[in-house]
């Protein structure tokens, strides 16, 4: 997702450094117009905001403190990565302690939001972070808000992906019975994605099921590292998720097939093993 969105920053107009653990990746940027830089240390002595988009806690602090030693005081570090809400409070507190500023800024559309540049970023941080870093971050979305301090932003991610990964089972759910009834299921899609039954899952994982196209898409690995984040947090802050928690468990039997590379819609041969033989 990082290189779409630095690239709308390049089309906009802005004077973009980048920089990626896989050099390769970035080469296209900087045939695009951004400039590649030689080391992460150098991309933090030159920007004063700087955006992030890794995969976990442990991978944002690792790239945090790679870039702390040489970061101009004042930064600004937008991390769009989702990460458990804790570690986002505490990498917060630990750069304002060293003259630095953070939002954490998570993401939701996908893929596709990034290179159509329709994202919604929720962000955590205070009201002028947020002003100096929205203009910026409306080259890559559609929707921008700030949700509250520091660690907000991460806490309205989980709540997104609580309700993704309910979506995809009940669309999962839906189609098994559908199709042990003897629907056709190209029609049932379609006719109960038209109505109260419909959801952006069954929109677009409803034609990978009929294809039987587990390709991602949304892996089932980034999927489960998200309902973890969000199982911790809800054990936190006392609330009880036991349809994610059951969520969590069925894509673990894919996991456990060996399979969390494969897009979650793939839950729908989860559910369809389940189900009675006939």
């Amino acid at each position: 997702m990082g290189a779409p969105m630095a690239r709308h920053l390049v089309e906009s107009g802005w004077e973009v450094v980048v920089w990626n653990r896989t050099p390769s990746k970035a080469e296209a940027l900087g045939a695009a117009g951004a400039r590649l830089a030689g080391s992460i240390r150098e991309l933090a002595s030159e920007c004063s905001q700087i955006g992030i988009c890794v995969s976990r806690s442990e991978d944002v602090v690792e790239v945090v403190q790679a870039m702390k030693p040489s970061a101009q005081k004042g930064t600004l570090f937008i991390d769009h990565s989702t990460i458990a809400p804790s570690v986002a409070k505490q990498i917060g507190e630990e750069l304002r302690d060293c003259g630095f500023r953070f939002m954490d800024a998570p993401l939701t559309g996908g893929e596709k939001g990034a290179v159509d540049g329709t994202l919604t970023i929720f962000c955590g941080g205070s009201q002028e972070d947020f002003d100096d870093a929205k203009e910026m971050l409306c080259c890559y979305s559609k929707n921008v808000c700030r949700v509250g301090p520091t660690g907000s932003g991460q806490m309205m991610k989980m709540a997104n992906q609580i309700s993704v990964a309910l979506c995809v089972l009940g669309m999962s759910e839906c189609l098994v019975f559908a199709e042990k009834a003897g629907l056709e299921l190209a029609e049932s899609i379609e006719l109960i994605g038209s109505g109260a039954g419909g959801s952006w899952s069954m929109t677009n994982y409803g034609p990978k099921v009929l294809a039987r196209d587990w390709s991602p898409g949304f892996a089932v690995e980034l999927q489960q590292k998200d309902l973890a984040y969000a199982l911790a947090a809800a054990r936190e802050i006392g609330v009880s998720l036991p349809g994610t928690a059951l969520t969590h468990q069925l894509f673990a039997a894919l996991e456990n097939a060996g399979r969390a590379g494969e897009a979650t819609p793939a839950l729908f041969e989860v559910i369809e093993g389940l189900a009675r033989k006939e």
